[in-house]
Parts: structure tokens; sequence; C-alpha cells
């Protein structure tokens, strides 16, 4: 089972310029490599059976004629093999020549199609050797290596995995992209055969023109150029190769390789499809477009085989790495403070009130909260912060609780739940040794009585500390934590969580006006506490006895079944499969499988305390919000889903 990958591949073969023997030798070793590979598709450059660079040899009658050969020999080559290759010749056309590509599988030609945007501006002059094919009729067809094939630019070939489109280099380049027409027709995946000389600064602008018009498209993107054996009597070819997915790079060859290369890659095609059937933008554009006809080519079937991906899967993707992650953590930072800047200024509140219990999520939304009040320019001493210490705190959790709010100067409260709690249970008839969901609730309740009814003794507002993950899972107590004000970490999973707090202790403490030298040691001790709610009462050594992640499974596995269920819509056995991958090193099989169960189990029987929660601003590319993102039935039937998960 390929679950909506398709395996492609961009080849740059070493070239001679007009020695179309040795061109389509090269090429043949690249195909059968790929096809070793599992290769469905392959790519190769511009004009790559005669090199692109022959200038006025294209008027030369004996050069097509062997160019023409060179297909039939690759043609041959192709019978025994289910790859389909994209290669790039001339073709002679009604007295005119075109600049194509031919798609050919199992022997045969499946479609012609010929270069419509031809430059002849600056070092390019391609108007002297070739013609436009873009008043090719969409019924016309060419005799070519004993075949009656159909040409065309509107064309669209069809394979039991996808749906592909073909342009040639300037195509790309032009105001309106041949690329984005056929993506509108339904191509999912573009492949481009190119011939980009390389000057300074020009990679760097075609790596962005590639990555938008992926982006742009919704579809994944194959780009093959000519490389090293191109004339360089004026120009250079570095050769370049990319794979991209929805703007996204998967692959990329070397730069200025005088080696021919051969880059693969999977495209989640199934992937590509849920974002356009989520994209109304892109649906609506295609509904608008159709003005003319598009040619539609079936491709022989594929024989299966065994299926392995190579791409890389990100155990944590909703978390930033590398370069990106300070540019990254400031704009949450920036999302969230600018959020609650908003409300606190329309609400006319000077005074914000936070529970601090030591943990992750009240340290994240008490930093936003601190940078919030910066940017109105407040007095710090407007956040009253909260310890509530109950049953189950620990010595740990309550120091680092009153270490942060003494940092960052802010105000100081702490209310012991302990008493109101237990005469609770008193009034309600319930006995306290029985540690009970009645037990944790209530102390949970009871938390946010105290800061709803303190921030209306200091006309403040609750900022609520529930992040995304806890939503998911309906890890939050029904009118306790689960309410608030506005929620400012309602946006963001729990693995960012984690890694926002670290990051301003190990890189932007002064960002958030933090002059104690200790702040980045509590900051840090946080980030390494147990997640839990500290509803039961500690063990016999003080330390955490009830452990979050213990209880409803690793955060890190659920924030990868939030991302690929919610973000794009996979179903249990697809999301299952690339966990494997993801944490083939962490997780054993039964473990990723028993959680991704829970999971699907939560989060169906959570969904009404999802469906109102209290305001807080969208972060990423998920969200749980009724008003945003996720609207879903409170009382939707799960047992598909837990079915599937079942038969893993």
């Amino acid at each position: 089972m390929n679950y909506g990958f398709v395996k492609v591949a961009a080849a740059v073969p070493e070239v001679r310029v007009a020695d179309t023997k040795y061109n389509v030798q090269q090429i043949e070793s690249l195909v059968i490599q790929a096809e070793g590979h599992g290769v469905e598709i392959i790519c190769l450059p511009e004009l790559s059976l005669t090199g692109y660079t022959c200038a006025d040899l294209f008027a030369q009658q004996l050069l097509l004629d062997e160019a023409e050969l060179a297909l039939i020999h690759l043609m041959n080559f192709s019978r025994s093999l289910d790859i389909i290759s994209i290669v790039g010749l001339p073709v002679p056309y009604k007295g005119a020549l075109l600049n194509c590509a031919a798609v050919i599988q199992k022997g045969r030609i499946l479609g012609i199609v010929p270069k419509t945007y031809l430059p002849n501006y600056k070092e390019f002059y391609e108007h002297r050797w070739f013609t436009s094919g873009e008043d090719i009729d969409e019924d016309a067809t060419v005799w070519l290596c004993g075949q009656q094939v159909r040409i065309a630019t509107r064309m669209l070939f069809k394979t039991p995995s996808c749906t592909f489109g073909v342009e040639l280099c300037e195509d790309l380049w032009a105001t309106i992209p041949a690329s984005s027409k056929l993506a509108l027709e339904g191509a999912e995946i573009i492949f481009n055969l190119s011939a980009d000389d390389d000057v300074v600064g020009k990679r760097a602008y075609l790596d962005r023109l590639l990555s938008q018009q992926s982006a742009r498209c919704i579809a994944g993107y194959v780009y093959a150029a000519a490389g090293f054996g191109e004339s360089t009597q004026d120009l250079v070819f570095s050769g370049k190769a990319v794979i991209l997915e929805n703007g996204k790079q998967l692959a990329d060859g070397l730069h200025h390789s005088i080696q021919a290369q051969l880059i693969e890659s999977e495209i989640d095609v199934e992937m590509l499809r849920s974002e356009r059937r989520v994209n109304t933008t892109f649906t609506a554009n295609a509904v608008h477009f159709h003005h003319h006809k598009y040619v539609v080519i079936d491709s022989a079937l594929i024989t299966p085989r065994e299926f392995k991906l190579t791409r890389t899967v990100n155990p944590h993707p909703f978390v930033p790495t590398g370069r990106t992650l300070d540019e990254r953590c400031e704009e949450i930072f920036a999302i969230q403070a600018e959020g609650l800047a908003k409300r606190l200024m329309h609400t006319g509140s000077k005074t914000a009130v936070i529970g601090i219990s030591g943990g992750l999520d009240s340290t994240l939304a008490l930093l936003v909260t601190v940078r919030a009040f910066d940017l109105l320019q407040l007095d710090r001493k407007g956040i009253v912060g909260i310890t509530m210490p109950g049953f189950g705190t620990t010595d740990r959790t309550h120091s680092n609780a009153v270490k942060l709010m003494q940092a960052l100067g802010i105000s100081e409260r702490e209310i012991s739940i302990a008493k109101a709690v237990t005469q609770h249970f008193l009034d309600i008839g319930h006995d306290s040794a029985i540690q009970d969901v009645t037990y944790e609730n209530s102390q949970a309740r009871e938390r946010t009585q105290i800061l709803m009814d303190v921030a209306n003794q200091v006309g403040g507002m609750v900022i609520g500390t529930g992040d995304l993950s806890e939503l998911a899972l309906g890890w939050c107590t029904y009118n306790g934590d689960h309410m608030s004000m506005y929620c400012v970490n309602g946006g963001v999973p729990k693995t960012l969580v984690r890694h926002l707090v670290r990051w301003v202790a190990t890189a932007d403490l002064q960002g958030f006006g933090i002059k104690d030298k200790n702040a980045a040691d509590i900051l840090l001790d946080i980030v390494d506490t147990p997640i839990s709610p500290e509803l039961i009462p500690a063990k016999a050594d003080g330390t955490i006895k009830q452990k979050t992640e213990d209880l409803v499974g690793p955060y890190e596995l659920h924030d990868f079944f939030i991302y690929y269920a919610l973000r794009w819509g996979f179903r249990p056995s697809k999301i299952y499969y690339l966990a494997q991958i993801a944490f083939r090193e962490t997780y054993t099989t039964d473990t990723i499988r028993h959680w991704l169960t829970n999971f699907y189990r939560r989060f169906f029987s959570q969904q009404f305390k999802r469906s109102c929660l209290p305001d807080g601003p969208k972060v990423g590319s998920v969200s749980l919000s009724p008003r945003g993102d996720w609207r879903m039935p409170s009382d939707a039937c799960r047992d598909l889903w837990l079915a599937e998960c079942e038969a893993l």
C-alpha cells in the first residue's frame, strides 16, 4: 500500500551537444536506476536527447532524424518497464519545429507537449529555431516514431495513482504559468523540463519561484534542468534538480555537479487532494477557469511492488528546527501577545489574573501576558499571578511558580484551595479518601472560581493557560481550567509550548525584560518538570505522583496524530504508517497503535468541551476553535475510526 505517495525522480544526465546516441545511453542509465528504486515517473531536462545548446544545428535534418531515432531507442528500452519517462527533444510539425516533451511508457508515446513561451531576450533566442505550440488544436496529432501521437499544450496524463501535467522551462516564468492552468484542470504533479543557465543570484530566485508555484498550485513539482555537457561557449548550465510538495522542498540536487544526477522522493498526492478540497479559493478558481478543452491521456497500469518511504517524517511537525527556530518562536509570541493586547485594550482592562502552577502552560501564558503588558506600556504589577496550592502541589512546582513571578516583576498572591475543597466535599457528601474524578475536578473548578472572582475584584480578566493538545484530548475540567476570559495558548500544541519556554530561557530573556540571573535556570527546570495537573497527593518523597503522559499518552505522539488527522485529514492507517517511521527509535508499534486508538477515542468523546471554548488567537496551521478551523458535532460517531485502529 502506497498511502497516497507517488515516487518521482528528477534526472540530469551528462550530455554531449548534438550526440544523440551518447545522450540516450546516459538517459537510459538514469531511467533504469530509477525503475529499480520504484520510481513511477521520471523527468529529464529540456531537449535532453540533443542537448539544449545545439543552436543553428536544430535546422539540420540529420540532427532531427537522429533525435527521433534516439527516442525510438528509448521507447524500445522502456517496453518491459513500468516507469513513465518524460524527455525533451525537437519535433517537426507542419513545417515548424517545436521544443517538446515526450511522455513515454512501455514502448509507447503517451503524448507530446510542446513549449508555449519561447524566451527571446538577453541570452535566449529560441524564436530563431522554434515555434510556440500555443495555437495547436487540442485534437492535433503528429506522426512520430511510427505512431500517430496526440500533441497539445493542454494535456493531462492519468496514472493509477495521480494526474500530472508537463510544462517546459519558460512556461513557468510566464505571468500566468502553464502549470497554474494544468493544476486548475486537475494536475496534482507538475513536471518541468528546463534548461536554465546559471548566473549570480539566479538560483536563489529560482528556488523562490519554484516554491511559490508549487504552493500556489497546491501541487507536487518536479524540476530537471540541463547540466554538465551543454556548451559553455557563452553560458554555463548548472544542472538544477528539485522536487517540491505544496511549497516544501523534498529533495534537491547538487549545484554545479559534473556528474549525472538522480534525485528521488515521494509526493503525497493524498495530502494535496485534501488541501485542495479544504481550500475553497482553489476550487472556485478552477470553476471560473474552464476556457479550453484539455486532452486527458491514460497511462498503462503499473505493476504493484513493495513500497518504502524514503523521505523523512518529522516526529515533531509543529516544532520549528534549525535556523528558523528563533524566527518562528518570536512570531508565535507576537501573535499571542498582540491578540491579548487587543483584548485588554478593547475591554479597558489594566489588570490580568492568571493562575501560576509552575508548569509549562501557565509559564507560557505568563510570558505572553508580560509581553502584552509591555506592548501596551502597562505596569507589570497589573498582572496578578496566583498560586493555588492543593492536595497534590509539590515543593518543586510551587517554588518555581513563586520564583518566576518574582523574576518577571508581577503582583503575587497565594490562595490555598485545601480548606475550600474540603468543605465542598462535605457539602456534596463526597469522601475525600476516594480520589476519583470528583476529587480531581473539584480542585480544578475551585481554582477557576478563585481566578474569576479575583478578576472581578480587581477589574481584570482571567488569562487561560490550556493548550491545543489538552483541548484535542479533552484533558481539562469542563468549566474548570477549560474556561477563561481569553485563552492565549489555545492554538499552541504541548510540544511547541515546551520549545517556546526553552527558547525564552536560552535565547530571549532580555526580550522579556527578565533581569534575574537565575530566571533561565527556573525556566529550564519548569521545562524538565513532569507534566501533571497535580490533583493527586504527591509521593512520600514529595515528588509528582500523577503524570499526565502516563495517563493519556506521550504528547509528542498525540501532537503528531493531531497534525496529520486535523491538518491533512489522513485516516488512522496512514497516520500509523507515518508514526512508525517518525518514531522508529522511540516507540514500539504496539505503543503507537495503543495511543493512536486512545487519541481517537478521546478526540470524539471530548468535542463538547471544544464547542464552547473561550476566545483566543489562532497561532499555527491547526486550530480547534468552533469559530475557526474546527466545526464538529459533539455527538459524532467514532466507530469508523476506532474500527480502523483496531484493525491495524
